[in-house]
Formats: structure tokens, sequence, C-alpha cells
């Protein structure tokens, strides 16, 4: 559905993007991550052909943005971060305006809103005027205003903002349904959102991507650590951990217990083993457990790294 290629854009002497390729398959819902600045928002003003790239190519349903912009206008569904709302309209009358903008005649532009507001439970608000509503409804409407026309990709700028903690499980589980009907990217600093949401994930630091893939496959690349805690004498778990682990293993005493922090890499679980050494060395154990990377570690470590910390 969308494939970006080698996407380029300086802003004079600066490089805003640089080199940035991905691709998202149809139907699925894309992560699009990165810190303030990155080149987030240039990215998908590009791919809405808002702003032309200096290098690159963008295609969104096989269609060429830059020389198929009329065609890919009425496919393309967009909620910024701030969405410019007309406080002087109502509810339903924006939303009209907004179909006849994507070429809808008046009963199927009404049609529409009656759909969207239903979606996301506007439909007592809709001759409301938008001036008039709380900041969570406004946000609400302005994402009923990126459905219009069931467009085939929704870009998704920050749509939680603003939204109370009921309102943001909500739209989130909205965003889910998208899913196979469509193509979504969604970006946002609430990275649970990524997490219980998105079936693939782009970080971009710097205008590069910084990595990208499934949550899962993002999480195995940092390292997991496997936490042992036994109670026995310190050199009998020394000399056990080292028969398996080898040298260079941290140890320390905590509240009477011996205590070891060693790495491991993915895919190579040694618990069970160690598990039934310290047993048959006479050891008490009482803890034996990987820590969890989170979406956060990967964000944290790629961004850094792509500052230069």
């Amino acid at each position: 559905m969308i494939d970006v290629e080698n996407l380029t854009k300086f802003h004079g002497a600066h490089r805003s993007l640089d080199g940035v390729s991905f691709r998202v398959g149809e139907g699925d819902i894309l992560g699009f991550l990165g810190p303030n600045g990155a080149g987030k928002s240039t990215t998908m003003r590009c791919l809405m052909g808002l702003v032309r790239p200096t290098a690159g190519t963008l295609r969104v349903n096989n269609l060429d943005v830059q020389k198929d912009y009329e065609r890919l206008r009425g496919m393309i569904g967009y909620l910024p971060e701030q969405a410019p709302l007309y406080g002087d309209m109502t509810v339903s009358s924006y939303l009209e305006f907004l179909g006849g903008m994507r070429n809808l005649d008046g009963r199927a532009a009404r049609r529409e809103m009656e759909r969207t507001t239903g979606l996301l439970g506007l439909a007592n608000e809709r001759k409301r005027l938008l001036r008039n509503l709380s900041k969570g409804t406004r946000q609400r409407a302005a994402l009923a205003g990126a459905l219009m026309g069931d467009p085939k990709l929704l870009i998704l700028d920050e749509p939680t903002a603003g939204l109370d903690p009921a309102q943001i499980g909500e739209v989130r589980s909205l965003i889910r349904s998208f899913k196979g009907n469509h193509t979504v990217i969604l970006s946002t600093h609430i990275l649970s959102e990524v997490e219980l949401t998105c079936s693939n994930i782009v970080i971009i630091a710097q205008g590069r991507i910084a990595a990208k893939g499934t949550h899962e496959e993002l999480l195995n690349t940092i390292p997991r650590e496997l936490v042992i805690v036994a109670r026995g004498p310190e050199a009998t778990f020394r000399t056990t951990l080292q028969k398996i682990f080898g040298d260079g293993i941290a140890h320390a005493q905590v509240d009477g217990a011996c205590k070891a922090v060693i790495p491991q890499q993915a895919g190579n679980d040694r618990r069970a083993e160690a598990a039934k050494a310290l047993i048959d060395a006479g050891l008490e154990l009482l803890q034996l457990s990987h820590t969890n990377a989170t979406l956060e570690d990967v964000f944290l470590s790629v961004t850094e790294k792509g500052s230069g910390a």
C-alpha cells in the first residue's frame, strides 16, 4: 500500500530527511515514532503530497504521490496534531463541509457525517458548535473528519491528544478495528498505544530510520538479563554459575542472599539448567527470572544512538 524509498528533504542547507525507506502493507497499522524534530511530520506531509521531497520516491496504492496527487487526495484521511476546526460551525456542518471537499454530493456527505459521528460517539453532538465542545470532543470531531469518505489510508498524528483515559481506550479500539479495512500510520508519543495497536513500527531519529520491525523483533534487539537469587554459601553460588555462564558475572549480597545478574542473548534461555545446578549444589533458589525489555527501552536505545549520546 505504501512504499517509501530513499526519501530525502532539504530545508535550505538543513537536511530534515536523509534516505528514509519503509513499506506498509495494505490493511496494516504502522506505528511511526521519533523524538520531536526527528522528521515524522515532514515524512507524513510528503506522503500526502503537501511537501515536495528533494529526492526519493513515494507510492501509495501503486500511485506516485507527486505525479498522481489528484487521484490520491480522496484516498487519504489526515488527522493533524492540531486539527483546524472552525468554531462557528456545528459538528454536522463541519463534517458535511469536509465531505464536499472530498467531492461527495450533499446526500453522500450527510451519510458520511452520520456514519463517522456514530463511530466516534458524536451523534448527540451534531448540532453543537465546535467552539462549545470540550477539548476531547473536539478531538473526536477532528478524527471523524479524517474518516469522511472512508479513505484507504489514514494518517493519524496524536489521535488521542486531549482525551480522557476512557476515551483513549475507545479510540484505541476503533483504530484496531481499522486493521484490514484501512491502512493506518499512527504517530504518537504514547508508546503503549503503539504496543497495543500496531502491526509494525518505524522509529526515526535525526531524519533517518533508527529501527523498524514488529514489536517482538524490536524487543529482541535489546539484550535481556537473567536475575538469579539464592540462599547459601557465596563461593558455591559463584562457582556453580561460572560453570554454566563463564567468568565476568556480577555478584552481590542482598538481604542475606546471593544475587547474580547475567546478560542473555535472545534465544539462549538457560534458566532450567541454572536452576537444576543450583539446587543440586544445595542452594535455596529464591528467584530466577528474565528482565523484560519494553518499547521504551528500544526507543531510548536507538534514539540516543542517533543523537550521538
